[in-house]
């Protein structure tokens, strides 16, 4: 779906704040929220924020071409950097139509407390992650202070029936009527400023099949009552943050299962991260957008009616790690592979499809290995050219046909045949379709069954 079809410049919006936003939330949103949304999207939250005036819940309507102009960019970064808000949980967008017109309200919410943030057991790790123990640490030192010990001390706080005490009718100054009733209670079309509790992160973890954990798991084993759904939510994250599926989950869980057959959740987090880290080298995992983009998938409401039609779309749907282990036949990638997706993600600012482009022509080009370099020299041209989508990745292929890494002569290989390449780059200087020479029909029908089965786990995955 177009970032065009969701919202233009002429499109109206309200910032409406859901909480009591305080002073100390900006210290919050900016040291431990922005590594992990980015300094645009951090931009965007506080921009919002300035709009609304000081103690007020709602601001005054305006365009998105007055927020184009604020921050100087374009509509479609401020749409997509509206969707890492609204995923983080700091966010929350509602729209009316009217006609051809569109009312947006831009509702901000509360960032998490800073305890909540340190114990959530998702967002943690990936900041743990993207700054390291050092930084880390510090943090944790500045949003905590020393914790007093009252074991010692006698509490003598007095109760409200201790200290006040309620008037005599023959006191009243007035009878209670029709409008002191009226005036207690709060205005039609008014609200009063709150600020809500036990804000959490929202995960939904579709992918994980819970009838598949409880069928493989007897009542003697893990007692149903023990997933309450504190722990139900619980197992949500971590299988979404480590990347673990039911099978694997019920041994976890049952680790964490106490003598009183009660499920100890920091010890089912620390369960799983030791799995994660006994399987992945002792890594921890990155925060990366799982597949590519809404705003830039061009066949998200399309039927496609070509092959090269199928394979964008197969590779708009599925991340890069899922990409790894569907050519893989179900292997998982190393932490070094997945290393160098993350740094070509990040640093170069590469979108998951257009990496899953770039990985479809290495692998194919250099015998199925990831060389970091290799791959890193062809990501920042890619990024120069700013190419956002499945689709421009594989026309700039066509177009330039590879002249730019075949180049690089320090990354040379072995050479690779003409008929090794997908029919979507198979193009010569001028454009044209170059054929496969007739005497290598072995090595020509070998690479055919390659690519058969290469695009069967591909579409086994998109199924």
């Amino acid at each position: 779906m177009e970032h065009w079809k969701e919202i233009v410049p002429v499109d109206r919006y309200i910032v409406h704040a859901a909480d009591l936003l305080h002073d100390y939330d900006r210290k919050i949103v900016s040291l431990l929220y922005q590594p992990l949304i980015g300094m645009k999207a951090f931009s965007l939250y506080m921009t919002l924020w300035s709009e609304l005036e000081q103690n007020r819940l709602w601001s005054e309507e305006s365009s998105h071409y007055s927020l184009m102009a604020l921050l100087q960019t374009n509509l479609k970064d401020i749409y997509q950097e509206r969707l890492k808000l609204e995923g983080i949980g700091l966010l929350k967008t509602f729209v009316k139509s009217d006609g051809d017109l569109r009312s947006y309200i831009y509702e901000l919410q509360a960032p998490l407390s800073p305890r909540a943030f340190f114990t959530d057991g998702v967002l943690n790790v990936y900041l743990y992650n993207r700054l390291g123990k050092s930084k880390f640490f510090k943090l944790k030192q500045f949003f905590s202070d020393n914790e007093a010990d009252l074991d010692s001390y006698k509490p003598i706080t007095k109760a409200f029936n201790e200290v006040f005490a309620s008037v005599n009718v023959s006191q009243m100054i007035s009878t209670i009527g029709d409008e002191m009733n009226s005036n207690l209670e709060r205005e039609q079309n008014t609200e009063f400023m709150d600020r809500s509790q036990e804000k959490k992160l929202l995960i939904e973890n579709e992918s994980f099949d819970f009838e598949l954990f409880f069928a493989g798991i007897s009542e003697v084993m893990i007692p149903k009552k023990s997933i309450t759904p504190k722990v139900k939510e619980a197992i949500t994250k971590l299988s979404f943050l480590y990347g673990i599926n039911p099978v694997e989950m019920q041994g976890i869980v049952m680790s964490a299962l106490d003598p009183n057959e009660k499920i100890d959740i920091e010890q089912l987090r620390k369960a799983s991260r030791d799995w994660y880290q006994f399987e992945t080298g002792n890594e921890l995992p990155s925060l990366t957008e799982r597949i590519q983009p809404l705003p830039n998938q061009t066949m998200v409401t399309k039927v496609p009616q070509t092959k090269e039609e199928e394979l964008i779309q197969k590779l708009e749907r599925i991340s890069p790690k899922e990409f790894l282990i569907d050519v893989s036949g179900g292997a998982q990638p190393s932490v070094s592979e997945l290393k160098i997706i993350e740094d070509v993600m990040f640093r170069q600012n590469l979108l998951p499809g257009v990496v899953n482009v770039l990985l479809y022509y290495v692998m194919l080009k250099s015998d199925m290995r990831l060389t970091k370099s290799y791959v890193e020299t062809i990501a920042s041209n890619w990024a120069r050219l700013d190419i956002k989508t499945v689709k421009d990745a594989m026309e700039t292929a066509k177009k330039h046909n590879w002249n730019a890494d075949k180049k690089a002569t320090k990354y040379k290989r072995q050479p690779i045949r003409k008929e090794l390449l997908p029919d979507w780059l198979k193009q010569d200087e001028e454009g044209t379709q170059v054929q496969a020479p007739k005497k290598e029909k072995t090595q020509d029908s070998s690479f055919e069954e390659k690519k058969r089965l290469f695009e069967e786990r591909l579409k086994k995955n998109n199924k």
